[in-house]
């Protein structure tokens, strides 16, 4: 298995991932995503949208604010319980989550101090700031840990507007903030992240149908962009685990190289956040079903997983090593094209006029249908190479040939390294079939 140290060597030098304010030494745990980065993390993004809302009838998209009302913090439980144990060494002042050492720990973990450690106390994981010109108590205000909240505060909204029935859900993706004790394992546990979320409302007595409809969907959908069956797993929370607004919890989990790292939780957060947002707000929420003639709060099923943390199981499981014929070694990632930065590379064999012509029209043409790159730089088998590493499913290589006599390019396909000569006027319809059945 690749190694956390190899992804993030590649992930900075194929430029994937940045240190945050490298050049003053960086922020730690904050990362900035580089061009090949954000292509990858907003194809992965564009992906789940089509295949969470657009495709769908029953799930509408909304987009909410990062500030919101203090009240709907206290309302949902987040001030009083969003808290994680914290303990600090006497010593070097390291600070740890009690509950991921290991049980009856005194002592620092840090092999090079073994301080003592302080009794434990709990830690809000919110971002406080304040609004407006002067900072006092009546000033302060969180920066949201998830996107669900703005979701619920506008359920009566979007219900409203679209004319939506129980049961249908309300989508969104959006940056959330969390001050962790412990950050770690590069993009996997950050304090500043992207999730992908929905809350799916519907008939109290048919949540725990929707509870597993929305896990197999999710598992699906992992898989669909391109995640190894055997690398995914669900695991259920225990009772003493869950958040303090589940009625169940179920988490799905990726094998990451240091372990099965979450990815995604699915929550039946039962009538919970609608009941506390009506009661704090003094709004009913509730809703009237025409058909039974009952008015009931709906629950909430809640599928909810980190972008960033879905790039990073991305890169894993795509990655490759091969040992090729003359003893060389070729790296690549193998997306699945529907996710790939770069779908097509224009290689024009030298720098000539005339090749760096034609190469520069196929690339205006192409770069209208599919995500493209052109690359003019160094051997045309480094610049193979390149490709290979940055998971460019397909290659377009024009020679003298291409333009003095036959008008064909030579298609290079990336997991098998096989090429072949193809007329120009075809090209496009073979990438389109090529990249369908990868």
């Amino acid at each position: 298995m690749v190694t956390l140290e190899t992804i993030v060597s590649l992930a900075k030098r194929r430029g994937f991932v940045f240190q945050g304010s490298e050049i003053y030494g960086g922020l730690r745990s904050v990362w900035d995503f580089g061009p090949l980065g954000i292509e990858l993390k907003r194809t992965i993004k564009d992906a789940w949208w089509k295949y969470m809302i657009q495709e769908r009838e029953d799930i509408e998209g909304i987009d909410t604010a990062i500030l919101m009302h203090p009240a709907v913090w206290q309302a949902s439980g987040h001030v009083s319980g969003f808290t994680d144990p914290l303990v600090e060494c006497k010593t070097c002042h390291n600070r740890y989550r009690e509950d991921q050492l290991s049980s009856n720990l005194s002592k620092c973990p840090d092999k090079d101090c073994d301080g003592d450690l302080t009794e434990s106390r709990q830690f809000n994981l919110m971002f406080q700031t304040h609004m407006g010109p002067i900072q006092d108590e009546g000033s302060k205000i969180f920066l949201r840990p998830e996107t669900a909240q703005g979701i619920f505060v506008n359920f009566e909204n979007v219900m409203t507007a679209t004319r939506k029935k129980i049961p249908f859900g309300i989508g969104q993706i959006g940056k959330s903030f969390r001050n962790e004790i412990t950050p770690g394992n590069f993009i996997f546990r950050t304090r500043e992240f992207e999730q992908m979320e929905m809350e799916f409302f519907c008939e109290p007595n048919k949540a725990d149908d929707w509870f597993e409809y929305w896990i197999d969907f999710s598992l699906k959908w992992f898989q669909i962009i391109g995640l190894e069956k055997k690398n995914l797993r669900k695991r259920e929370h225990s009772e003493d685990e869950r958040p303090h607004y589940a009625k169940a919890a179920l988490d799905i989990e990726y094998q990451f190289p240091w372990g099965w790292g979450e990815l995604e939780t699915i929550n039946n957060r039962s009538d919970h956040d609608l009941k506390n947002h009506a009661e704090k707000s003094g709004k009913d929420l509730s809703f009237f079903d025409e058909d039974s003639k009952e008015r009931y709060i709906p629950w909430v099923v809640e599928p909810a997983m980190g972008a960033d943390r879905t790039v990073l199981a991305v890169l894993c499981d795509a990655y490759r090593e091969e040992d090729l014929e003359n003893k060389d070694k070729r790296v690549l990632l193998k997306f699945n094209p529907i996710i790939s930065p770069v779908q097509v590379a224009i290689l024009p064999l030298s720098k000539n006029e005339k090749l760096a012509k034609f190469s520069s029209d196929l690339y205006q043409k192409l770069k209208k249908s599919f995500r493209c790159q052109f690359d003019v730089t160094q051997s045309i088998g480094k610049r193979y190479r390149r490709q290979d590493e940055i998971g460019t499913p397909i290659c377009l290589t024009i020679d003298f040939d291409t333009v003095e006599k036959d008008n064909c390019v030579t298609l290079r396909h990336r997991d098998t390294m096989e090429q072949i000569r193809i007329n120009v006027k075809n090209v496009e319809k073979e990438i389109e079939n090529l990249l369908a059945n990868f």
